[in-house]
Formats: C-alpha cells, sequence, structure tokens
C-alpha cells in the first residue's frame, strides 16, 4: 500500500498524473497490483500533522509527499520505520529531513528542487533575460517551509538582488484566493516578465 499526501486535492495536485504515468510504467495498476490511500491538505499545511499521522495508523508501505518540507516533516515525525519519499523541497540537509545528500540515512529520501545556492543563479538568469531590470518582484508562499528556512531564503535572495544591482521586493499568497491581489500589487511596480523559483513565483 502505498500513501500520497498532497498540499491540493484530487482535481488541483499537478504531480498527480506523473506518480500515475510512473507506477504504471513500473508495471504497477492502481486497484490491481497496489493500492493507493490518499490525504488532501487542501491547501492547508497546518493539516499535515494529522494526516501523517492518520497513515502511519493505517501501517502503509511507503509515504510520497508533495507538500513541500513542511508535509515531509510532518511525515518523518510521525514515522521512523515507514520509508518516506518528498518531492519539490528545498534543501533537505539544511531543513533537517535528511544527514547528507550522498548518505540521506534514516527512512527519508526524495528530490531536492532548489537548494540554496542556486537561488542567486535564478537572478542572474532573470537579469540576464531581462537586463535593464531594476528591480525583482518575489512571489513567497510563506507557509510552505519552517519559518527559519524562510528567512534564510528571503535574506540570501536579497544579498544576491544587491550584488545584481537589483531591488527585491516580497509578497506573499498562502492560497489561490490571494492571488489576483497579489498581482495586482505587483503590476503597480511595473512588473512584466514572469518566472519561477522553487516556491515562488518572480517577477521584473
Amino acid at each position: 500500500m502505498i500513501c500520497y499526501l498532497g498540499i491540493g486535492s484530487s482535481d488541483s495536485e499537478v504531480p498527480l498524473a506523473a506518480f500515475r504515468q510512473g507506477l504504471s510504467e513500473a508495471g504497477y495498476a492502481e486497484g490491481q497490483n497496489v493500492t493507493i490511500d490518499y490525504r488532501w491538505a487542501e491547501g492547508n499545511p497546518e493539516r499535515f500533522p494529522a494526516l501523517a499521522a492518520e497513515l502511519v495508523m493505517l501501517k502503509v508501505h511507503v509515504i510520497l509527499t508533495t507538500g513541500g518540507t513542511l508535509a515531509a516533516k510532518a511525515a518523518k515525525r510521525a514515522t521512523a520505520t515507514i520509508p518516506i519519499v518528498f518531492t519539490a523541497v528545498g534543501d533537505p540537509v539544511e531543513e533537517g529531513l535528511v544527514a547528507s545528500l550522498a548518505r540521506p540515512g534514516g527512512n527519508v529520501t526524495g528530490f531536492s528542487i532548489a537548494l540554496p545556492d542556486l537561488i542567486g543563479k535564478f537572478l542572474e538568469l532573470i537579469k540576464e533575460a531581462v537586463p535593464g531590470a531594476s528591480q525583482v518582484a518575489l512571489l513567497f508562499k510563506p507557509d510552505t517551509m519552517p519559518d527559519r528556512v524562510r528567512e534564510l531564503r528571503l535574506k540570501m535572495a536579497d544579498v544576491s538582488a544587491r550584488a545584481l544591482g537589483v531591488k527585491l521586493q516580497v509578497f506573499e499568497a498562502r492560497g489561490w484566493e490571494d492571488f489576483d491581489g497579489v498581482f495586482s500589487d505587483m503590476s503597480k511596480t511595473g512588473a512584466r516578465c514572469f518566472g519561477r523559483m522553487a516556491n515562488t513565483s518572480v517577477l521584473t
């Protein structure tokens, strides 16, 4: 039995189709030779600890988390024996998920989408794409990672932006309902170019 712990819902979860395709390519068919138990946070990361505890009670064989660092950490706190595979986290070492990239150790492993030293590179690419950019607007979902990690990321982004001679403006959105207002605020800054950086969106 596999458990899928997602940040969204069955209707909005982007990685779900790729997950099912990967299982199919490996010879697994849901409902035939593998059972998948889904748990959805529905955009609310505060639900992860309770959902993870439910999964441990079900005695699943492996837990897949797609809710960033907070989902992975909730699963790790819930069990030290059930294998956990995380997706889309920043720095799994800094965030306390694994001992090292070469030897994760424990029962947790997965994929990192943006190590901290890549933040500056993202901003460099934006500057190359839009040489005349004087400011960068960064859209952040603040509840996708622990406070300490979030503060470190923002600090590194600010240092990198200063080194490139651009001003960094940070905007926050916790859910879809915030996007209209945030994008309206971004447009008022003169933003005209869109990109992504880990759990953020970037405009210049």
